[in-house]
C-alpha cells in the first residue's frame, strides 16, 4: 500500500454529495409545506338537528260555554261570527211577504229564545232581513225600511212580553243583501224574511264571552 501522503485526498470529492443531499432535503421540505398550505382544511360536519319536541296536547276536556249548552239543549241553531253568537230561528215563517208582523207559529220558538236572553247580560242586536221581492209603499219605501221594522217588531215583543230591557237591544237592517236561502223558491224567500238575534261578544263590562 502507498503511504498516506501518496494517497489522493477524497474529502473534496465527497463534499458535492453532501451539498446535493442538503438541497434535495430543503426542496422536499418546501414542496411538502406548499402542498400542506394548498390542501383544503377539513371542515367538521354540522351537528344533526335535535329531534322535534313532542307537541303538548291539552287532554283536559273543554268546558262548554253555558250559553251554547243552553241553546243546544233547547234545540236552537246558532253559529259564531266576529260580531258575536248568532241565533238562527228554525224554518219558521216569521213574516209574510211585505209585512213586519210576526206570525203566530213563531212564538213558541221566541219563547225559548227569550228564556235564554233573560239569563245573560250581553248586549243584543236584532238584524232584520227581507227577501228579494222589491217593495215600495207609503210605510216601506224599500226593503231597508221593511227589514228595520221587522227587527223593531221583535224588540217590542221581547220587551213587552218577556220584560227584556230594551236598553240592551239595538236594531240593524240588512235589507235583501244577505239571504240565508235562495230567493228562487217560495220556501227560500220565506226563510229570508227573518230577524237574526246576535248576542254580542264579551266586553269590558263583564258580559259573557264565547
Amino acid at each position: 500500500m502507498k503511504p498516506k501522503y501518496y494517497q489522493a485526498d477524497s474529502s473534496h470529492r465527497d463534499r458535492w454529495m453532501v451539498s446535493y443531499l442538503d438541497a434535495v432535503t430543503i426542496l422536499l421540505i418546501f414542496f411538502v409545506a406548499a402542498a400542506a398550505r394548498t390542501m383544503p382544511a377539513r371542515v367538521k360536519p354540522p351537528d344533526p338537528p335535535p329531534p322535534p319536541k313532542p307537541a303538548i296536547v291539552d287532554a283536559r276536556p273543554r268546558t262548554p260555554d253555558p250559553l251554547e249548552k243552553r241553546l243546544t239543549e233547547l234545540g236552537l241553531e246558532f253559529h259564531k261570527e266576529s260580531r258575536g253568537l248568532v241565533i238562527s230561528l228554525p224554518q219558521t215563517v216569521l213574516f209574510a211577504s211585505g209585512d213586519d208582523r210576526i206570525g203566530p207559529n213563531a212564538y213558541p220558538v221566541i219563547d225559548q229564545i227569550a228564556t235564554v236572553l233573560e239569563d245573560i247580560p250581553n248586549q243584543i242586536i236584532l238584524v232584520g232581513h227581507a227577501d228579494s221581492v222589491p217593495i215600495h209603499t207609503a210605510r216601506f219605501p224599500s226593503n231597508w225600511e221593511l227589514s228595520a221594522a221587522r227587527g223593531l217588531r221583535l224588540l217590542q215583543v221581547l220587551h213587552s212580553r218577556y220584560g227584556i230591557d230594551e236598553r240592551r237591544i239595538s236594531i240593524a237592517s240588512d235589507g235583501a243583501n244577505r239571504p240565508a236561502s235562495s230567493n228562487d223558491t217560495a220556501e227560500g224567500r220565506a226563510g229570508n224574511r227573518r230577524v237574526e238575534i246576535v248576542v254580542v261578544r264579551q266586553t269590558q263590562g263583564g258580559d259573557i264571552g264565547f
